[in-house]
């Protein structure tokens, strides 16, 4: 498989989901096109009329569940449905496995600076690590399965709570031109998340299986669809009412006591303050550019690209500068969670690598078509 470019952006062709059509624009680029002939004032009005219509509907209970992670995004939701809407907020952490010292810190800023409620669900550390040894090994996709928690665990808040409305950030296949279900094209439904671009082709319960006791899995499978039916609890994603710029949100929030990664962007990184609540995902990353060919400079890149603030021949000379940085900051912590070696990392590095577009170039992995 050759990896060819979309002519916009810096996306490949090799993304799970993306298209790239006769004219070398790809789909996330013509989601962009479509955003920029929004009505966005009249989607907001939308929005406030769904927010006039929960409003006091839960008794003196909570009227909107908003899930966050310690970062900046997560962070906009919470800030825009308590202020911006006055809807009475619970957010909702699944923990992550590992935190840093900034998501630890942007969590609590968040809390006391936008005076929100939080509830924070801890599944059982011996699964979660059995579940994430299994998936690294078998698919290259530790992460698998803590999606599977952040979507469970927030439904199953929304029903034992009743909040009437559920607030996500963005649809990742409107953002980045995966398939998008035609329930989000109607209203910004999030209905159909855990069918999204994050579950392709892995059955989760057919995964875990007969090595995972049922009992612990409470918090990995999503309740049925019709629960939220029965008690009226509407999912939304934010993203469909507003234009999702990170960076503008990371601006808002910094004035509720958000900070950056202090030392800087992490390897292959171009940004301090994106993705820095927790210290597991980079290598899983890392393990997606085997697969794929692409990973952080790409999509922050890209994301820079489609708000405006970059042009295609610079974000091309970020991605070559710095896309074979390796994630190092993290990996001892990785290999220990995960009970691994370095040199066992690095076989599993081998064994995902799609050698359809990788090569050995003066004794270095190099991909075969680099963007330009």
């Amino acid at each position: 498989m050759s990896m060819i470019y979309c002519k916009r952006c810096v996306l490949p062709n090799t993304k799970p989901g993306l298209k790239i059509y006769g004219d070398g624009i790809c789909s996330a680029c013509r989601s962009v096109e479509i955003k920029h002939t929004i009505d966005w004032k009249e989607r907001e009005k939308k929005l406030h009329a769904i927010c006039d219509q929960v409003r006091g509907s839960n008794g003196n209970g909570y009227e909107c569940i908003v899930p966050v992670s310690g970062g900046k995004d997560s962070a906009y939701q919470a800030y825009t449905m308590s202020k911006k809407y006055n809807l009475r907020v619970l957010c909702i952490n699944v923990t992550a496995h590992l935190q840093t010292y900034e998501g630890i810190h942007n969590l609590n800023a968040m809390v006391e600076n936008m005076d929100v409620d939080l509830i924070k669900i801890n599944v059982r550390p011996s699964i979660q690590q059995k579940i994430r040894r299994y998936a690294l090994f078998e698919t290259g996709n530790p992460n698998y399965a803590e999606h599977h928690v952040v979507f469970a665990g927030v439904a199953r808040a929304a029903l034992y709570y009743g909040a009437p409305l559920v607030v996500w950030g963005e649809d990742i296949a409107t953002e980045f031109g995966g398939v998008v279900a035609d329930s989000v094209k109607d209203d910004g439904s999030a209905e159909d998340l855990i069918n999204n671009d994050l579950f392709m082709d892995l059955d989760f319960n057919k995964f875990v299986e007969g090595r995972i006791d049922e009992g612990g899995l409470f918090f990995y499978n999503h309740p049925d669809k019709e629960e939220f039916f029965n008690k009226k609890i509407k999912s939304i994603y934010l993203g469909y009412y507003h234009w999702w710029d990170g960076k503008k949100h990371y601006e808002l929030v910094k004035d509720y006591g958000f900070m950056s990664r202090r030392e800087g962007p992490l390897s292959g990184n171009i940004l301090d303050y994106d993705n820095i609540d927790e210290k597991l995902c980079e290598l899983h990353i890392w393990l997606k550019f085997m697969k794929f060919g692409f990973w952080r400079p790409t999509d922050q890149c890209c994301y820079q690209i489609w708000n405006g603030r970059m042009e295609r021949d610079e974000a091309v000379s970020i991605v070559l500068n710095k896309q074979y940085e390796f994630p190092y900051e993290y990996l001892p912590e990785f290999l220990e969670y995960h009970e691994i070696t370095e040199n066992q990392f690095f076989e599993l590095e081998s064994k995902f690598r799609n050698k359809d577009i990788w090569h050995k170039k003066n004794g270095k992995w190099r991909l075969i078509n680099e963007v330009k």
